[in-house]
């Protein structure tokens, strides 16, 4: 050993070091041995393993066979099994009938579940025998149980009908009518019809608002109670399924269409048509339309809508028989209704029709929504379209006839006067006419502006009213003509004006015709007042005035210019005679407003009375002088007030003779 290695041994850092490495690898030894135990160990776990496997494999091969047979005998036994419940299934089916018989046989009348129970298990059970008919004797089994489901079937079928029928009662008209109560209201327009033949026809209009939905809910009314239905669509449910859907059908139908009809004779309706229409007279036949009117509200409202309810709830899922059976208990009602309309929109037309026209064409375009609602589907798509070809009809028939009116007016040829100069029928008639037609102002314009893009600006209805004033207006003028008496002309003329603006000026009229126009016709009336005035009072001026002027001065020098006794006596006598004609007659004239009589007479006696106060003024002192004269006087300013005050009451009167004849008014 060098003195290097001596000098590192003797270093004791070093000396720890190796001490260290010493430690570390023993403990690898040690590890290393463990290690090889635990091999050991698990080579000799695998080796006994190893030895139970085989075991095992013997064993398991020793026991297949067992196994084998152990599985044979469990699956015979299921086999067996399965045959069993399969025999005891069939077995079953053919026992059904003999089990169902009795209460099949029964009938649905006492026990209608037990029953349908009963038809249920027997319909189950020719299904299954038609499924299974290579089984020995299935056929004998199969025309059993048909026959005996035959059976059940027909008894059931008579049950549906009888319970049908025995709950199948008319409604009340009384709480239809009650629960739909009528919006019309009655309008007498005692005038003539305008015509060539100028017959006078009494008018009852009848004026329904067409908004008539009640502030509560209708109630629909219960046709059947409502413990049956269910019974019924249990019925009715098996009878479809059957493949008795026809037979049902029809029992159904004939049940509630006649139940239907009956209800609607109760409440009024008749089966009309054109022929029977053609035939009522004028006031009959409004009745019956304005009865209509409510009828057809009912109907859609209550009866068809109730009808559909029910139709619903008894044919619940048994679409397309549901839809058909519907229109086929409401098809002819809804026709009887709709015929009577049908007669109407093409029966003659005439002016008093238009009314009662626009009530119903308003009536069915208000229920048509109802309608689509109620009779929705394809089976009932022909009863919508004879509903909608009404509406229309009954909207071009109310157009036709409206046009019609207005030419009425316009060549009405009447020949005959009216003997007192008071309002012709015509008029009051066509103003009448104009006011009513004033509530039906949105559908006329609705009809007349169909097809339009924009609204007529005035309306339809303003623009006509204006045309049939002016041909009233015009035709007036022609009657007027038939007057010999001038001043009766004017007389009749102003009435008649007057009567058409006031009716105007109190009427929704003012506002489609305007202030223009009533200030026209007013401008009117003045000058056939002022005309009547002089063709009737210048005469009698004449004697007093000497010249025929309406005024007082007018001839005052008369007396200065040296007239007569005998023209002074000539001119009384004319004067008095001539008064007591023209009173004689206009006391029969009429004026019957109240406030342009009062006007026309004190026109009157504003040119009388003062021409005739100044006259006698005048001549007094002839007057008072001569006895003759004084005879002539026969009548005193008042007395003349008097008279003229009881002019227009188309009354006959006589004269009335002064107290003291020729007093002279000083």
């Amino acid at each position: 050993m060098n003195q290097e290695t001596k000098s590192i041994k003797k270093n004791p850092a070093v000396m720890g070091a190796e001490d260290g490495i010493e430690d570390y690898v023993a403990r690898a030894q040690f590890m290393r041995e463990s290690l090889g135990k635990s091999q050991t160990i698990t080579d000799t776990m695998i080796s006994i393993l190893g030895s139970f496997d085989n075991r095992l494999s013997t064993l398991e091969s020793a026991m297949r066979p067992t196994q084998v047979k152990t599985h044979a005998f469990r699956q015979a036994h299921e086999n067996i099994d399965n045959t069993l419940k399969a025999a005891e299934v069939v077995l079953t089916q053919f026992d059904v009938p003999r089990q169902v018989e009795n209460k099949v046989l029964q009938g649905p009348k006492n026990d209608l579940n037990g029953f349908l129970v009963a038809v249920d298990l027997l319909h189950s059970n020719v299904e299954y025998l038609m499924l299974n008919r290579g089984l020995k004797a299935s056929d004998t089994a199969l025309n059993q149980a048909r026959d005996l489901f035959a059976k059940g079937m027909g008894r059931l079928e008579e049950e549906f009908r009888t319970l049908l029928t025995n709950h199948s009662k008319p409604a009340d008209p009384a709480r239809l009518t009650e629960a739909v109560p009528s919006q019309g209201k009655q309008l007498d327009l005692p005038q003539a019809t305008p015509g060539n033949d100028g017959e006078e026809v009494k008018l009852l209009l009848t004026n329904t608002p067409h908004n008539d939905k009640a502030a509560n809910p209708l109630v629909l009314p219960i046709l059947i109670p409502p413990r049956i239905v269910p019974q019924l669509s249990e019925m009715a449910q098996r009878l479809v399924a059957s493949g008795q859907h026809q037979q049902c059908l029809k029992i159904y139908r004939d049940v509630r269409a006649s139940t239907l009809e009956q209800t609607l004779r109760k409440l009024g309706v008749e089966k009309l048509g054109k022929d029977d229409v053609a035939k009522l007279p004028w006031e009959s036949l409004e009745g019956k339309i304005t009865s209509w009117l409510q009828y057809m509200r009912i109907a859609v409202k209550l009866l068809f809508a109730a009808e559909r309810k029910l139709c619903d709830q008894i044919w619940f899922r048994l679409d397309p028989y549901r839809e058909k059976c519907f229109a086929d208990v409401t098809d002819s009602s809804l026709h009887m209704l709709l015929s009577f309309g049908e007669a109407i929109a093409k029966s003659k037309k005439t002016p008093e029709k238009l009314f009662v026209l626009l009530d119903m064409y308003e009536t069915m375009r208000d229920l048509q929504p109802e309608i689509e609602v109620v009779f929705a589907g394809e089976a009932a798509t022909g009863m919508q379209d004879a509903a909608t070809g009404l509406i229309k009809r009954l909207g071009q028939t109310a157009k036709d006839t409206f046009a019609d009116f207005e030419d009425a007016v316009d060549k009405d040829s009447t020949k005959s006067v009216v003997p007192d100069g008071t309002v012709h029928m015509l008029t009051s008639y066509v103003i009448n006419y104009v006011k009513f037609l004033l509530d039906y102002q949105n559908t006329l314009n609705e009809l007349f502006s169909e097809g339009e893009m924009e609204e007529r600006s005035p309306s339809y209805l303003a623009s006509a009213t204006m045309r049939i004033m002016q041909v009233l207006q015009s035709n007036l003028e022609g009657k007027s003509k038939l007057y010999k008496d001038p001043a009766m002309s004017h007389l009749f003329l102003m009435n008649n004006i007057h009567y058409m603006v006031k009716s105007v000026r109190r009427s929704e009229a003012k506002d489609m015709l305007g202030d223009d126009w009533i200030q026209r016709q007013r401008r009117i009336v003045q000058q056939h007042a002022a005309s009547y005035q002089r063709a009737a009072w210048n005469k009698v001026l004449q004697y007093i005035t000497g010249s025929g002027g309406g005024s007082s001065d007018m001839g005052g020098s008369s007396t200065q210019s040296g007239v007569s006794k005998s023209q002074l006596k000539e001119r009384l006598k004319g004067f008095s005679l001539t008064f007591e004609d023209l009173y004689q007659r206009q006391t029969q004239w009429t004026i019957p407003d109240n406030d342009l009589r009062d006007a026309v007479r004190l026109q009157v006696q504003e040119v009388v009375l003062p021409a005739y106060r100044s006259f006698i003024k005048r001549h007094s002192s002839y007057i008072e002088a001569g006895k003759s004269l004084n005879k002539y006087v026969k009548y005193t300013p008042d007395d003349l007030e008097r008279m003229l005050n009881e002019l227009f009451e188309g009354k006959s009167r006589q004269p009335r003779q002064s107290g003291q004849p020729g007093a002279v008014v000083r």
